[in-house]
């Protein structure tokens, strides 16, 4: 009689599958609340605690680490010695394991303490199923209750095949790695502390369970997949999509791009609409609701807006859902949505509308870039603004409006592509260069881009990723009219820099820290 031993946390379908494995003649072995419910369902369950001669301890924390069971899983069928050892013990093999691990990421999302964390963490589970995974050519292995309808197809027709016992010892080696990521991953923030520096491990585990396909990457001849943090966090982590055609690659990339952006003003009472094209902004502004935001953000660049990804810090309100039905949008993406603006967004049926929570980004979370062979990993860049490092360095002060426009213009400068530019006016961006080779060429394309929407750029201000490695940036802006300028300083030619500045009768602000985003 073959047999199999359950134990699972999660215990869907568990019933039913042990059901139609005694159907089959199998032997059920389980263990404390797994051999309750199948004995409550009717089944014949032997308890672990029989076949190894000794109780279970410490309230259940030593049950299945035994020979009788571990021999049983690990007993290679080929091998004569190994079955007379089985023999001579008296020990019989084990043909089946089904277990589940207690839910760890679980009990700690809800806030446990180390120590209910601890009692979480599974022992025996996880052994089992590396013996069996290891032994798979002899030992059916299952982790995922998805898989018990086609384990118990495969079983009752005898089409068990070598490529489904490893394709479910591979679903077990990568689970159990899941599993203990996410204890190393806890243990690690409870060392570092909530709002310390990150650290950066000199082995790197990352448990990310796979959302959904994706039709196709960047390019329709990349085969892609969307992978979230199975702790949830991050920029973008937690959203519901209401309505829409399935997000893509690039959606999802844009998407984590206005998210960001919007975070900006997490705090702030102002509605704030970042509209982004390939990661970056086109158009950003504040306004008094969702719609004055949106309609002043559109008017910075309407012809970059047309096929973007908005993102808004307020709830959407029916009359801005009019005022974006009237262009072509991918996604929307809100913290919440009137219920009237749903109505007003259904009408474009492959429209992605996104729900979101509103929430400050992630800053002290890790920030992942992919190269050949390998990943950068970099601590997320904080979307908060002190100004505690920020000083004057020209001759002239800034005045209370350029103040404001200032202040504005650097935390859109943070969202932008570098080398970055971005021309404002109180709080709308009018221009923005982005992702050039060269810095004045970034300032040349902001200023191209506010000309070309009508924009008198007399007393608008300049916002710079990095330092102006020459003086010809400030010139330039200085040139079409901006009054004053915000940027990190930290160049060889400073002077060179704030002597342009002074000849131009701008007031120029360092802030002393670069938002560079490659």
């Amino acid at each position: 009689m073959p047999r199999a031993i359950l134990s699972v946390s999660d215990k869907r379908g568990i019933v039913d599958f042990a059901r139609g494995l005694a159907d089959l003649g199998w032997e059920l072995v389980s263990t404390g609340g797994t051999a309750r419910a199948l004995r409550e369902a009717g089944l014949a369950v032997r308890d672990v605690s029989e076949v190894t001669g000794h109780p279970e301890m410490m309230d259940g924390r030593v049950k299945t680490l035994h020979p009788a069971v571990h021999a049983g899983i690990l007993a290679r069928r080929d091998r004569t010695d190994d079955m007379e050892a089985l023999a001579r013990h008296g020990y019989q093999p084990v043909d089946l394991v089904v277990v589940n691990l207690y839910p760890f990421a679980e009990t700690v999302a809800g806030g446990a303490t180390m120590a209910e964390a601890m009692e979480q963490v599974d022992i025996g589970g996880p052994t089992m199923l590396r013996a069996a995974a290891k032994n798979h050519a002899a030992v059916l292995v299952v982790v995922d209750p998805d898989d018990y309808p086609s384990v118990l197809g495969a079983i009752a027709t005898g089409s068990v095949d070598t490529a489904m016992r490893a394709r479910l010892a591979r679903k077990v080696f990568a689970h159990t790695a899941a599993y203990d990521t996410a204890i190393a991953t806890y243990l690690a923030e409870q060392e570092g502390g909530v709002g310390r520096e990150v650290e950066l491990p000199d082995v790197l585990t990352l448990r990310l369970e796979k959302a959904q396909a994706l039709r196709y990457g960047e390019n329709p001849d990349q085969p892609a997949a969307y992978y979230v943090d199975s702790n949830g966090r991050g920029a973008s982590a937690g959203f519901e999509q209401i309505q829409g055609k399935e997000l893509s690659f690039n959606n999802l990339l844009d998407m984590d791009a206005a998210v960001l952006g919007a975070s900006a003003w997490a705090e702030s009472d102002s509605a704030a609409c970042v509209i982004i094209k390939h990661t970056t902004p086109c158009g950003v502004a504040l306004g008094e609701d969702a719609e004055a935001a949106y309609r002043r953000a559109f008017a910075a660049d309407p012809v970059s807006a047309f096929g973007g990804v908005i993102a808004f810090n307020v709830p959407v309100t029916a009359a801005a859902a009019r005022a974006m039905a009237e262009q072509f949008v991918e996604v929307v993406v809100a913290p919440d949505y009137e219920p009237d603006a749903i109505e007003v967004f259904s009408r474009k049926k492959n429209l992605r509308l996104i729900r979101l929570p509103r929430s400050a980004s992630d800053a002290h979370g890790l920030d992942f870039k992919g190269v050949r062979g390998g990943i950068l990993v970099q601590q997320r860049m904080s979307m908060s603004f002190p100004e505690d490092a920020w000083r004057v360095v020209t001759e002239r002060e800034p005045t209370k409006d350029e103040w404001a426009s200032l202040r504005f213009a650097w935390r859109v400068c943070a969202v932008v592509k570098s080398n970055a530019i971005v021309l404002a006016r109180g709080t709308q961006t009018l221009g923005i260069g982005a992702g050039q080779t060269s810095r004045v060429d970034s300032s040349r394309i902001a200023v191209l881009k506010a000309q070309d929407q009508g924009f008198d750029l007399n007393g608008a201000v300049v916002a710079s990723d990095a330092f102006f490695p020459f003086r010809d940036g400030v010139d330039a802006a200085a040139g079409a009219g901006a009054s004053a300028i915000i940027q990190p300083g930290g160049s060889v030619r400073d002077e060179e820099v704030i002597a342009a500045a002074n000849e131009h009768g701008v007031a120029m602000v360092f802030t002393g820290r670069r938002v560079f985003r490659h």
